[in-house]
């Protein structure tokens, strides 16, 4: 079929392709009659003319200079909000605990954000996604950052967002969406309540759904740092890339941003993803090369990652199948020490869920698994600041002293 379309749908467990390029959630034949306790089947992928976008664009360069508009299901790159969503820093590190590294590691750090995490990405698209369709509200369920970023991308857009949140989760994220002016809506139970909530709301009131997974364009926005990656990296593929994961969203746009390139022929090959995830929450990568599924409650201080049933379990779970991906579990443990240790040796300060993938990163290097020049990105998916209580175990606040030199002397030596 020769496609003329900017862009079509195709469901990741049926195949079922979808070419109206209008508003689009799950693929409603998989869907139909799904238990809540099931993942999610029928994610949908997006998927562009490749074969037309290599011949306009014959290299990356030219492709980064469009702003990658042909690989955006958008019109116009005017339909973005006015904050600068991407772009964050890349930082390579040579040293950890005093020791030379033998292997590369490099820190993409994107609670530099606008609002302070990985979730902007998302929530971009998403928003110019809904202003080219002249939709002015979006609602979603968050456990505090993807609803922040909502709240902050439509407070710059003059959309209005409404968000629900489980009622535990962490005050500084539900202080962001309070102050961007949001609609905030508490929800006894986990985030996996809000989130159906949310989706019976949207079937109500006919609001636009942000939800992870749920919603394709989550996973399309967040592509959009693996075509950074490959520009930081001076366009070549690392060979590892450690990535927090909860729902299975974030490590699915990396996969999908590196996966447009293979299409277009820029890369060769795709780069390691090990999905890390927390002991407590390990509901995807326990399940990823198994040929059964079992989901359990989770229990984890990484707010951002704690999933009883992962959204995107369907499409990560074929990604890290089809690209030879590696997953691992750490303890919450291991997660604040790595907290400490990637800000006492880098000056990143990074939430727990963030801090997951750097405990990933710590377990390789410590076991001996990294090759000695090999080229190791771990993904920084959120600020300290938003959860200051879970490295409090950490950390040890002196008593204060009197102005005195001599007390200060002793203090210090």
């Amino acid at each position: 079929m020769v496609q003329t379309e900017k862009f079509y749908y195709r469901c990741v467990n049926c195949g079922r392709e979808y070419h109206d390029n209008e508003v689009r959630y799950l693929c409603p034949e998989c869907s139909r009659n799904q238990s809540l306790e099931e993942a999610p089947e029928g994610v949908l992928k997006v998927v562009y003319p490749y074969e037309k976008i290599k011949e306009k664009y014959p290299d990356f360069q030219s492709l980064k200079a469009s702003g990658f508009l042909d690989l955006y299901p958008v019109k116009s790159l005017e339909s973005f909000p006015p904050l600068r969503v991407g772009q964050t820093p890349f930082y390579s590190i040579h040293r950890l605990n005093g020791t030379n590294l033998k292997e590369k590691l490099y820190l993409k750090d994107d609670s530099l954000n606008p609002t302070y995490s990985f979730k902007d990405r998302a929530s971009a698209l998403v928003a110019a996604f809904a202003k080219e369709r002249n939709i002015q509200t979006i609602i979603t369920a968050s456990t505090g950052n993807a609803g922040s970023s909502l709240a902050g991308i439509c407070a710059s857009t003059g959309q209005k967002a409404i968000v629900l949140v489980p009622e535990k989760a962490p005050l500084a994220k539900l202080t962001q969406i309070v102050m961007y002016g949001a609609q905030i809506v508490p929800v006894k139970g986990t985030y996996d309540d809000a989130f159906d909530l949310s989706v019976k709301a949207t079937e109500k009131f006919g609001w636009y759904n942000r939800n992870t997974a749920f919603n394709p364009m989550t996973i399309e926005g967040k592509k959009s740092v693996a075509f950074e990656l490959f520009d930081q990296m001076n366009e070549t593929v690392p060979d590892r890339i450690f990535v927090p994961v909860g729902d299975g969203v974030i490590i699915s746009g990396v996969y999908k941003g590196f996966e447009d390139l293979l299409e277009l022929g820029l890369i060769d090959r795709m780069p390691i993803m090990v999905a890390v995830q927390s002991s407590g929450s390990d509901n995807l990568v326990r399940n990823a090369f198994s040929s059964t599924t079992e989901f359990r409650s989770s229990n984890t201080l990484a707010d951002s990652i704690s999933v009883d049933i992962p959204r995107n379990f369907h499409m990560a779970k074929q990604f890290l199948q089809k690209y030879q991906g590696e997953v691992l579990a750490v303890d919450d443990d291991a997660i604040l020490q790595a907290s400490k240790q990637l800000s006492s040796n880098t000056g990143l300060f990074s939430e727990p869920a963030a801090a997951t993938a750097f405990a990933g990163y710590l377990h390789y290097h410590q076991h001996h698994k990294l090759a000695p020049d090999s080229k190791n990105i771990v993904l920084l998916t959120g600020s300290g600041l938003k959860d200051l209580n879970a490295v409090q175990k950490v950390i040890t606040l002196p008593a204060a002293i009197s102005p005195d030199l001599s007390e200060l002397q002793n203090l210090i030596s």
